[in-house]
């Protein structure tokens, strides 16, 4: 990315996303994803490339979910500072434990990428830290929703 896409980037984030506590949820998960992909590169086992390629694949497709869901939340509870709102603090802690999982998901990539000899099952560790970091990203969406049905 250039100088000027990544300024332009980054004004564009600021409008939709401010300079707070949706912002650095937002970031997070973008960064647990660049993380994902960097643990790609040393992998040499292209049956267990392959498959964590496909997770990532996954993982990738939950960026516009996360963003849309930190947009929205930016857009009603508009944050500048890290003081979690109290009627988004759910939407919040979600967000939260899906960056998390991520890096824990990226985690265990890397520990299958530094095994020797054949994985025997594959990348099944990471499948289901994945699993965990789709189920986060939902429950972010189904809480923001739940939050839109009682205003």
């Amino acid at each position: 990315m250039g100088f000027l896409t990544a300024a332009r980037q980054g004004r564009q984030d600021d409008a939709e996303l401010g300079k707070g506590l949706w912002r650095r949820a937002h970031d997070r998960f973008h960064r647990g994803l660049d993380r994902y992909h960097q643990v790609l590169e040393g992998v040499e086992d292209d049956q267990l490339y392959g498959e964590l390629v496909e997770v990532a694949n996954e993982l990738a497709g939950l960026l516009e979910r996360v963003r849309a869901v930190c947009v929205e939340a930016q857009r009603r509870s508009p944050s500048d500072g890290l003081d979690v709102p109290g009627p988004l603090a759910g939407v919040h802690r979600s967000l939260s434990k899906a960056g998390n999982s991520l890096a824990t998901t990226a985690e265990a990539a890397a520990m299958l990428r530094l095994a020797v000899g054949p994985v025997p099952v594959g990348a099944a560790s990471v499948h289901r830290r994945a699993e965990s970091v789709f189920e986060q990203v939902a429950d972010a969406e189904r809480r923001l929703a739940e939050d839109a049905a009682g205003q």
